[in-house]
């Protein structure tokens, strides 16, 4: 449970964790500008505050719920509410995907192990804004394959970021990455 000092977004409190904003559905994505820009590099900067503080522990050993604990008090510190928190009811502030698990992975008990490959989704929520960043590290000794996996994973992601712009498909992002 999150402090009372931290505003929460509208799932934040719902039984079922559905967001109002969903139910009734988006039409366009909003153009920020001005100081709801700024705000918005204020969120992302915080943001990626937390993940660079979480992903310092990440190292063999240590468990999904001993990162999902650290995300917690690095978000409260930081005034933050944590986007994935009961979001449609996910149980935790982070998401730990190990491996074969392509996202939103529930933290556990599950220690991590030297030659994993983990992505850490760190989501936050602050004065009404939303960022979602997550970044894939290399634990320990890895081997050829996982080197190469998260290579082109990167690669993929920049060039399909040089295509993002109003009125592309996605179709067109896969065949151009393909």
């Amino acid at each position: 449970k999150m402090p009372e000092s931290i505003q929460k977004p509208d799932y934040a409190n719902e039984p079922d964790g559905r967001s109002e904003i969903e139910r009734v559905g988006l039409r366009e994505v909003p153009v920020l500008e001005g100081e709801q820009l700024a705000t918005m590099k204020e969120v992302c900067r915080l943001g990626r505050e937390v993940l660079d503080i979480a992903s310092r522990f990440l190292k063999a050993g240590v468990t999904g719920d001993q990162i999902d604990r650290i995300v917690y008090q690095a978000c409260v510190e930081r005034q933050l509410y944590p986007s994935p928190l009961n979001y449609n009811g996910f149980p935790k502030t982070v998401c730990v995907s190990a491996n074969e698990v392509i996202c939103h992975g529930i933290p556990d008990c599950r220690p991590i192990e030297e030659g994993d490959i983990i992505n850490l989704d760190v989501s936050v929520f602050y004065k009404g804004l939303h960022t979602d960043l997550n970044e894939t590290f290399l634990i320990g000794q890895c081997d050829e394959d996982s080197h190469r996996l998260v290579r082109t994973a990167y690669k993929s992601l920049h060039a399909a970021a040089k295509l993002i712009r109003p009125g592309t498909f996605y179709r067109d992002v896969g065949n151009d990455i393909h």
